[in-house]
């Protein structure tokens, strides 16, 4: 992919968005973003001229369309004169919704709008952001301690969440669309694994609010859980050298560089900062299970406490050539953010 293509990024104001947004911009391009709210606009420019080379940046190759996830006004017109499509946006919820519609419904129809438009509009390239949720709520078979591109979670599995079911549906869809109604759209899905790393701006990612959930001490002990982590650095590069890896086009990339227990994120962070009370108890299963009963942010992880789901990276490597950044690092980078902002 040569470096004068307009890329079109839905979500512009996310966590992995906004990075995405960055190193396209670092990177010569020129970038369309959709936002729900255009207010939003100016604070996204300002946070990204922060941190480019060029300021200015943000200003010229830069510029927003107001769109939402369940609407199909603006969506043809935005997609005009765009050369690839990279679909972030998508509901991630803190704690499980009461009405899970409220998360499957906007990603299952932001999907297939987003890739509807980009066919009605000759786009050829497109890269949609999954999840490794749509991996892991299955049971691996007898031998096997990894999960890979072949894995699709079972929306029925006892363990399935609202955010992994619409994760895994959407995702579903897109191929689905792609082989039945757009065969010349050269798909690739990422998925990657819990992002954490440093935010461009105060809007907290539901990942970093973890973190954050960490350095507040709210709890007085950590549940015995953990999952596959990736740096949102690295989320980002994966997706625009997927653009730029033709090897990519058909493919499922999990990113993630490592499975960290909970206890493994609170010890790099009260090691890197030791004037803070972080908790580094592990609380038996019981007591959190009890607790979940009445705490809706955490109860979904009762089903999982104790088990290790982590994922395969080989393919992230040896197709994208990534090396990842590590994971404990990047826990320690969303504290720094969260500390130095005193949002922590």
């Amino acid at each position: 992919m040569s470096n004068d293509q307009t890329i079109f990024v839905t979500g512009a104001s996310g966590f992995i968005a906004e990075h995405i947004i960055l190193q396209a911009l670092e990177a010569g391009h020129r970038v369309r973003g959709s936002l729900r709210d255009m207010k939003k606009a100016a604070a996204i420019r300002e946070a990204l001229s922060g941190h480019l080379s060029q300021p200015d940046a943000a200003a010229e190759r830069l510029d927003f369309v107001e769109l939402d996830l369940s609407s199909d006004r603006g969506w043809n017109e935005a997609l005009s004169g765009v050369d690839a499509l990279i679909h972030t946006a998508s509901p991630f919820p803190f704690a499980q919704p009461k009405d899970e519609n409220a998360v499957i419904g906007p990603a299952v129809e932001g999907a297939l709008r987003a890739l509807r438009a980009a066919s009605a509009n000759g786009v050829k390239r497109v890269v949609l952001t999954s999840s490794g949720f749509a991996m892991i709520e299955k049971e691996l078979e007898p031998g096997r301690t990894h999960y890979n591109e072949n894995d699709w979670s079972d929306p029925a599995n006892p363990t399935s969440t609202p955010y992994s079911r619409s994760k895994t549906l959407a995702e579903r869809a897109a191929w689905d669309f792609v082989a039945g109604e757009a065969p010349g759209i050269g798909l690739t899905v990422i998925n990657p694994a819990m992002v954490l790393g440093p935010p461009l701006d105060k809007n907290l990612s539901t990942s970093v609010q973890v973190i954050k959930r960490l350095l507040d001490g709210r709890d007085p002990a950590l549940p015995n859980f953990g999952f596959p982590v990736v740096d949102v650095r690295d989320v980002a590069k994966a997706h625009l050298r997927a653009l730029a890896t033709p090897d990519a086009i058909g493919k499922r990339i999990i990113v993630s560089d490592d499975f960290l227990w909970f206890v493994d994120m609170a010890t790099a962070i009260k090691a890197a900062f030791p004037e803070r009370k972080i908790v580094t108890r592990v609380a038996p299963n019981w007591l959190i299970r009890i607790l979940a009963l009445f705490d809706r942010e955490i109860r979904p992880i009762a089903p999982v406490l104790g088990v290790k789901r982590a994922v395969s990276n080989e393919q992230a490597r040896n197709l994208l050539g990534l090396d990842f950044i590590d994971a404990r690092e990047s826990a320690v980078e969303s504290a720094r953010f969260l500390i130095e902002n005193r949002i922590a």
